[in-house]
């Protein structure tokens, strides 16, 4: 074996915080089940210090790096190219370093729709969806879907010039109608949706146990309700599945957003199954220490 069959490989996630990004757990168990000497690092990046890391990514060899709240935007600043659809969400959350260049991709849209037709066995063609937020993460899945053929998309969103300009962006560039619904107090649900994205960072720990203000009362076995928030149930999906609906955790999402990333950084197809039941096991783990 060769000196250079020692040197690890190195990828992670900037973020802050980033304490409990659940993604070093499928990663490493990726590289493991393909015996790749790859390690995943998840690296606190202040935003002041964003510049910094990019660069440290460069003098490191790093292969390529995942972004998290609140770097998704200001990334862009540093990237020498950008795919089509991170171009379009202006967001990044995986950056490939190809021989020093590097270059902008989003998978949370891609991750997204992939466990909505795989998991949940759904169709997105000509529905209505009703977006909850219009942050990176909204952005990311609207467009995504929209780009797949869905037929109308909603967004509820507390700030309306965020909430306007995702939907401007969805009407011109991809044209489908697009609607924006200011979220002022409880937000009713339109009787028309089929398929609800909880897509903001209400339910994300410390604060596990918020619910979006919405009337669930417009929520009912006809409905497909999804959370983003990478957790086996929430209460959000607890309470929507009282209601008769079919519910969608972000398990699947964040599974196949690492599997896309680690395609991108590795040229290898990911093992889905084990990183899917190495981050279950990862969630199991954290039950039993706190109960």
């Amino acid at each position: 074996m060769s000196a250079k069959q020692y040197i690890e490989q190195l990828v992670g996630v900037f973020g802050h915080p980033v304490a409990e990004n659940p993604t070093v757990v499928l990663q490493q168990a990726a590289f493991h089940a393909l015996e790749l000497p790859w390690r995943y690092l998840t690296i606190e990046v202040y935003p002041e210090d964003l510049p910094s890391a990019m660069a440290g990514l460069k003098a490191f060899n790093m292969r390529g790096i995942n972004l998290t709240i609140p770097h998704k935007q200001q990334v862009l600043d540093f990237l020498d190219e950008l795919s089509p659809a991170a171009q379009l969400i202006g967001a990044v959350n995986t950056v490939i370093n190809r021989d020093g260049i590097l270059v902008g991709e989003n998978t949370d849209g891609k991750g997204f729709i992939r466990s909505l037709t795989e998991d949940a066995k759904a169709d997105v063609s000509g529905k209505h969806i009703l977006i909850l937020g219009a942050g990176g993460a909204a952005r990311a899945i609207a467009v995504e879907l929209a780009l797949a053929g869905a037929g109308k998309i909603t967004i509820i969103n507390r700030s309306a010039d965020r909430g306007t300009d995702l939907c401007r962006l969805i009407s011109d560039k991809v044209k489908i109608p697009a609607h924006f619904i200011q979220w002022e107090g409880t937000a009713a649900v339109p009787e028309d949706a089929d398929i609800i994205v909880n897509a903001t960072s209400i339910g994300l720990p410390p604060d596990d146990d918020l619910i979006p203000d919405i009337d669930f009362t417009g929520i009912d076995s006809s409905k497909i309700v999804c959370d983003v928030i990478p957790a086996p149930s929430t209460p959000f999906l607890r309470k929507a599945g009282s209601r008769g609906a079919y519910t969608l955790d972000g398990m699947g999402m964040l599974v196949y957003q690492g599997a896309i990333g680690f395609t991108l950084w590795t040229g290898k197809e990911a093992p889905i199954e084990v990183m899917h039941q190495a981050l279950l096991k990862e969630f199991e783990s954290q039950d039993q220490q706190d109960s």
